[in-house]
């Protein structure tokens, strides 16, 4: 989870000093009196609703242990849309803003899907793989030292502020199934987070409005959207990050008298009343800058001049108070200023499909909810509110709920009875197509029906796991086991629990074509002419080229062999035609599929003969693998077997592909 804005926080600070201070605090209330100006002179962008999603990874290695890469990563990836994290075994993409209406909802997970599988084709790289996961359940409290932190500046002036600010060692206290009590010297605790924000843009006028809603309907899509229930081995609330970011920002001392003094990480204390500048006045007032920092903009000088603000400081103070539903103020392109909430509510994962049905159920709610009530505080009450979102942390679906009307009703019963039928009808009225209104409700529904959150098959998977292992083992393989079933990407409430026997004592449960195959694929149609194949090949240094259909599944392939026979037979004829691939690619291919084992993979190209096999799932082309890519599996396994044989170890057979 992002704890400071890349964009807006500076490489160096101006020191922590009284001069700063002041000059900083100063720059707050010249940017929050600009941004109040705006909003008299309607200069902010009304009557555009546009959505938006920040995705956050984890990086492991094979055996399911996080691989600490981010910069190497990085740096393959060479794309701005991707950026560190506090935790080197973490990064973030940014997606791109997308206009609430018709397709909007398909069209946020085919930008997940095509982040994701940038991300996996660089992982695959270093032989490591990503994982969408609100805790990485392997992580060790040894993996979350400050060698892991990210060497960035401004990461390292985030622990050392806020190091001094506590006053002594960070203390993690959560009880569940089991119970967490560990004290910590560092803010990579926080580290363990990996969440899944979206953005919903509004009018200045109907931010109070909305943001209420928001607040109100966090408990239930919270429910419905556990997905982190182990940390450090232990088994903790349905969503253990709630709790864990709270206490690992924490900046509070420990008093003895009865004042009370408000996190970091808060949830709110009220409901607003008229406008966004009460969220951005309270923080102002209860939360001292964590990073003093010069700017040389002049937001009221801006204005006279007809420019847009930046509102440096404001952003980077902002990016500072984490509230789980944040205000946030931006600028388009085009320079036009806007306002949006952001819902830090939501873990990564399981599935990009699970992802964006939380997020529609929540767009759904904020549109449905608005329709249904003129005043939602006059409905609930704050406190209850507020209550709900840390049941639905703490127990998932079995949480018990305060709604409309005074009733108390679990969380499953209540999605099931009231909110899907209300965040339906919000998407409706906002023109979602109703193919995609179905199918990511569906996996909302379908969810509650079962009782299969994320946070439900990973404790009981782990229940299954730790009979027969060691804990640590256990831990590794769940989330192997996870990053498995993500390649397949059916929602979470569809997975198979692990059961002991899903794994072998000599075989690598993770040594199956999806983990290793290529999926950063180029491709051809059937139609196309062959002498973009030639250019592919020359291009991209590659030696097939799988052709699809219109419809993306795989009719053929060709290979550099058998473009060579064609340029010598079209060179023997003098053949001057514009020739289609399908006169000279291999019709209905061998193929095997993620789940078909490297072994099995091995066999089928020495028994055709083949040095490539196209990977298909439902007959669409989701990878391939290569007689290359068999060669990097085998060569660290060889590695370690001879590291085993080497005097002092006892002689082992080796690993069996």
């Amino acid at each position: 989870m992002t704890t400071v804005d890349p964009q807006s926080t500076p490489e160096r600070n101006a020191g922590d000093n009284a001069e700063a201070q002041r000059a900083f605090t100063q720059a707050l209330l010249r940017d929050l009196e600009a941004l109040e100006i705006m909003l008299e002179r309607d200069l902010i962008e009304s009557g555009v609703n546009r959505i938006g999603a920040e995705q956050e990874l984890a990086i492991i290695d094979r055996s399911g242990r996080p691989y600490p890469i981010n910069e190497q990563l990085l740096e393959a990836l060479n794309d701005p849309a991707f950026v560190p994290e506090l935790g080197r075994f973490n990064i973030e993409c940014n997606l791109l803003p997308i206009h609430f209406s018709a397709d909007c909802l398909g069209r946020l997970e085919d930008q997940i899907h095509a982040h994701l599988a940038r991300a996996r084709a660089a992982a695959h790289r270093f032989d490591a793989r990503i994982i969408m996961t609100g805790i990485l359940p392997s992580l060790t409290k040894s993996d979350l030292s400050l060698s892991n932190l990210t060497d960035r500046p401004r990461y390292h002036a985030l622990n050392e502020t806020l190091t001094r600010l506590r006053g002594g060692p960070y203390e993690l206290s959560i009880d569940g199934v089991d119970e967490l009590s560990i004290q910590h010297d560092s803010v990579m605790l926080e580290a363990a987070n990996t969440s899944f924000q979206v953005h919903f843009q509004v009018s200045p006028d109907q931010f109070a409005r909305k943001y209420n809603i928001a607040q109100a309907i966090a408990g239930p899509v919270l429910a419905a959207a556990c997905n982190s229930p182990i940390l450090l081995g232990r088994r903790l609330w349905h969503e253990t990050r709630i709790a864990l970011f709270q206490q690992s920002i924490d900046t509070r001392k420990r008093l003895t008298d009865l004042r009370r003094f408000q996190p970091r990480v808060t949830f709110g204390a009220s409901w607003i009343e008229s406008s966004v500048l009460e969220i951005y006045r309270e923080d102002i007032a209860r939360f001292k800058p964590l990073f003093p920092t010069n700017f040389d903009e002049n937001p009221l000088q801006l204005l006279e001049q007809g420019t847009t603000p930046k509102l440096h400081a404001l952003c980077l103070h902002n990016g500072t108070v984490y509230r789980w539903n944040r205000a946030c103020y931006g600028v388009n392109p085009d320079g036009t200023p806007h306002l949006r909430i952001e819902n830090r509510i939501l873990p990564a994962g399981p599935t990009p499909t699970d992802e964006v049905a939380n997020a529609a159920l929540w767009f759904g709610l904020l549109r449905g909810i608005s329709d249904a009530y003129e005043d939602i505080t006059r409905e609930l009450d704050f406190e209850d509110v507020h209550q709900n979102f840390i049941a639905a942390a703490r127990f998932g679906l079995d949480a018990q709920m305060k709604w409309i009307g005074g009733m108390t009703i679990p969380a499953r019963e209540l999605l099931a009875l009231k909110i899907l039928p209300i965040a339906e009808r919000g998407l409706t009225a906002a023109g979602i197509a109703p193919a995609h209104i179905e199918k990511y409700l569906n996996v909302i529904e379908g969810r509650v029906a079962s009782g299969q959150t994320g946070a439900a098959w990973m404790l009981k998977s782990y229940s299954a796991l730790r009979s027969g292992e060691n804990p640590d083992r256990a831990m590794y393989r769940l989330a192997s086991a996870i990053a498995q079933r993500q390649l397949h990407g059916a929602p979470v409430h569809t997975w198979e629990p692990i059961s002991p026997d899903e794994f072998d004592a000599d075989k690598h449960h993770i040594l199956t074509v999806g983990q290793y195959m290529t999926t950063d694929l180029f491709t051809v149609n059937e139609n196309d002419v062959i002498d973009l194949v030639t250019n592919l090949m020359h291009w991209k240094h590659i030696r097939h080229v799988p052709v699809e259909d219109d419809q993306h599944k795989l009719v053929g392939i060709v290979s550099h062999r058998d473009l060579l026979k064609h340029i010598t037979r079209a060179r023997t004829r003098d053949d001057k035609r514009t020739i289609p691939v399908s006169e000279i690619m291999k019709p209905d291919p061998v193929t095997v599929t993620p789940t078909t084992s490297t072994l099995d993979a091995i066999d089928r190209m020495r028994q055709h003969k083949l040095s490539c096999l196209p990977v298909v799932e439902d007959g669409r082309l989701v990878g391939v693998i290569t007689e290359h890519d068999l060669m990097r599996i085998a060569a660290p396994l060889l590695r370690r077997f001879l590291s085993d044989d080497s005097p002092g170890n006892n002689p082992a057979p080796p690993p069996v592909l």
